[in-house]
């Protein structure tokens, strides 16, 4: 070989450059520098900023690398990389590269020119992990809807460093405690693993951060960071179905955290096979380590959610509204914590206990409900289930109390959520006719309004019609 490696360098770097565009020449190998080169191993040293680099280079530009290196420096020639760990300390670790293009797991030896001290101050500084320090497994109430996740999560917390269970992918409807569970996550490894760097992060603020990164042309920074984190928790990753750079940025941080034995936690709204426009090869990463599926809550765990909370926040609440609030809170976690709040602001505000009456009132403005129309099939359904009859009961001509009273409230209820006619009712309540349905409209009024044990049932069965509906 004749000539200055260096200069020789230089002029790869020009080959190189009417290979590429100039933004992609600008990006992966405008920050590449000569470092030494060793005629008597024919090994050419580069000085890459990180190893995000050194992958990309890998994956995407090795055959281009080795056609042009053999060009000026002849056949045999062998690449090595020396990536700047830490740019302040001019740390540096080498990784040689791949002849030909096979990409694999970086080949690190040990760190050229580093002192003892040197090797403390390269060590990765403790980062605010962004987590939610309330959102623990303590309060994370069990149920059958969230067992097996988190059972998962805890032994993913209590053993972050097995490889088990990697990347660990969560999904369900929002409200179902996605968001809760893996922050319980984080917090339980800062909790048993102190040294560790735990981040949490919304999918929108790693894009806007990323976008940031761009503009300020940091990029490399910003990779370099994510790239050092011990357990990395994205929330809603969904919102990253249009956003191909996005996708392209995080595959490669993906890649680097999973070769290295690092946590990663994902949470979505939906299954990766449901998450359209994504890559294929992150959503190939996305499968390769377990998907967890959280349901929304049923009845009996919202009651339970709902009895922790009171405790928690000392507050009294009957156990009929409980009940009620549970019922109607479409099985989210998050409009069960909104309304008890809610009552919580009312009560002190109007002086007032928390019953019944004020928990419709609370429901109303905090709970987002269908508003279909009822029908008569729909008021006898659910008045009938309170009352623990038949319709076939209803519809007799019997004068049983319990039967009488079901018809009756039956008749009002239609009336008032419906724009039938009285004479229309009575046909579909047992055959009866127009006065025989005003009649029952006034007794149910009357009682109403002077029976508060008769006024509880009547708010208990129109508020089923909200969860029915």
């Amino acid at each position: 070989m004749v000539g200055n490696p260096k200069i020789l360098w230089s002029e790869c770097l020009q080959k190189i450059r009417q290979n590429v565009s100039e933004s992609q020449y600008k990006a992966w190998f405008k920050t590449i520098a000569f470092d030494s080169f060793s005629q008597k191993d024919k090994t050419l040293t580069l000085r890459l900023p990180s190893n995000f680099v050194y992958e990309y280079l890998e994956e995407n530009y090795v055959d281009l690398l080795t056609k042009v290196l053999n060009f000026y420096f002849g056949d045999g020639i062998q690449l090595r990389y020396r990536v700047l760990t830490d740019m302040t300390n001019n740390i540096s670790q080498e990784v040689e590269a791949e002849q030909p293009a096979v990409i694999d797991e970086p080949k690190k030896t040990e760190n050229v020119n580093r002192s003892p001290s040197a090797l403390d101050s390269a060590t990765p500084q403790q980062i605010d992990s962004q987590l939610n320090v309330h959102q623990t497994f303590k309060n994370y109430i069990e149920g059958d809807s969230n067992k097996m996740p988190r059972s998962i999560g805890l032994s993913i917390a209590e053993h972050p460093n097995k490889n088990t269970f990697n990347p660990l992918f969560l999904y369900g409807p929002s409200g179902c405690g996605k968001t809760h569970l893996i922050n319980a996550i984080g917090v339980k490894i800062k909790e048993m693993y102190p040294e560790k760097r735990v981040l949490y992060v919304s999918a929108r603020l790693f894009q806007v951060q990323y976008t940031d990164s761009v503009r300020q042309n940091r990029t490399n920074d910003f990779i370099n960071f994510y790239q050092t984190i011990d357990a990395l928790i994205v929330d809603d990753i969904q919102e990253w179905m249009t956003a191909t750079k996005t996708q392209d940025t995080f595959f490669h941080i993906f890649n680097h955290l999973f070769r290295n034995g690092k946590r990663i936690i994902l949470a979505s709204d939906r299954p990766p096979v449901e998450l359209q426009g994504m890559n294929e090869r992150l959503l190939t990463r996305f499968k390769c380590g377990l998907i967890a599926e959280l349901e929304k809550p049923n009845v009996q765990l919202c009651v339970d959610i709902l009895n922790c909370k009171i405790r928690r926040d000392g507050l009294t609440i009957p156990r009929n509204v409980i009940q009620f609030i549970a019922e109607t809170a479409n099985g989210s976690v998050r409009d069960l914590e909104g309304v008890i709040n809610s009552l919580l602001a009312y009560s002190v505000v109007y002086n007032s206990n928390i019953d019944m009456r004020l928990a419709e009132r609370v429901i109303k403005r905090a709970v987002k409900l269908d508003n279909h129309p009822l029908t008569v099939d729909d008021i006898l359904e659910r008045v009938c289930s309170h009352f623990n009859v038949t319709q076939t009961n209803v519809f007799t001509k019997s004068r049983k109390h319990e039967f009488v009273i079901a018809r009756q409230v039956s008749m009002y209820l239609a009336q008032k959520y419906t724009k039938m006619p009285a004479s229309r009712i009575g046909k579909l309540v047992g055959g009866r006719d127009h006065s025989t349905v005003v009649h029952s409209c006034n007794l149910i009024e009357k009682r109403i309004k002077v029976d508060k044990e008769f006024q509880d049932e009547m708010i208990s069965i129109e508020n089923s019609f909200k969860l029915k509906k």
